[in-house]
């Protein structure tokens, strides 16, 4: 997969990708990641992307030039256009399921806002438009990195195994089960008997159910779309009763 971000801010990119899981799909070939400057298809002095809005207003709204010009010359790169995405308050929340979607792209584009936002005429070039939650943050670098880390760890082989990411939370729409380690017992806490059973098939049946209850408890709304068996669901309303 190849990823380029077009921002202004190109250099934060640098610490993500540059370390982790992020660094080792880089170093395996699974992933090449590029970030551009967009102020480098800009043609005066200063450099401007941006400028007051029309209408007035408050802080300052990214120029669409620059940003046509820096499409049209990425989009040259490789055999088909990058798929490309945009992140606004406006966009599709960001879940699970979409991350694994945009795992399979060959080739993504994310142009980055920032300031008071970007020139509307800017949406016309997007594929997706994407929004991480109901609040605001100071740049589209920020969000842009967060999808990168979820779907690229999404990529088979990434996480070093084909089943790497499985039973992450969210996957089939449940959070995922506590987690343990040594030692089995610190300041009055012990390790759940299950696990230290070494009964594979009661510790699989163990962790289902926590899935499932912590999911019950803290996040009910996924229920609604889990994949959940017969068993699963006497789980629950076994859950329920007991209230």
């Amino acid at each position: 997969m190849r990823i380029d971000t077009l921002s202004t801010f190109p250099d934060m990119f640098s610490s993500v990708m540059g370390c982790s899981i992020m660094k080792r799909a880089q170093d395996k070939g699974f992933l090449e990641f590029h970030a551009h400057d967009l102020r480098d298809w800009t043609h005066d002095r200063h450099r401007t992307t941006d400028d007051d809005p029309f209408g007035g207003g408050h802080g300052l709204v990214m120029k669409c030039e620059p940003i046509f010009e820096a499409y049209d010359d990425l989009s040259a790169v490789g055999d088909h256009k990058p798929y490309t995405i945009l992140l606004s308050p406006t966009g599709v929340p960001f879940n699970d399921a979409l991350a694994t979607e945009l795992s399979t792209k060959d080739h993504m584009l994310f142009i980055c806002g920032h300031y008071e936002g970007i020139d509307e005429r800017v949406y016309s070039l997007a594929d997706a438009t994407i929004s991480l939650g109901d609040y605001v943050l100071t740049s589209g670098e920020l969000a842009s990195m967060v999808i990168i880390d979820a779907v690229v760890r999404k990529i088979p082989g990434v996480l070093g195994a084909e089943l790497g990411a499985v039973d992450e939370s969210f996957c089939g729409n449940l959070l995922e089960y506590p987690q343990y380690t040594r030692p089995a017992s610190y300041r009055g806490m012990d390790v759940p008997a299950e696990l230290l059973s070494g009964n594979h098939a009661l510790i699989a049946k163990w962790r289902r159910q926590q899935s499932l209850e912590r999911t019950y408890r803290w996040r009910p709304d996924l229920l609604d779309d889990a994949d959940l068996s017969a068993d699963d669901r006497r789980f629950l309303q076994s859950l329920e009763a007991a209230e």
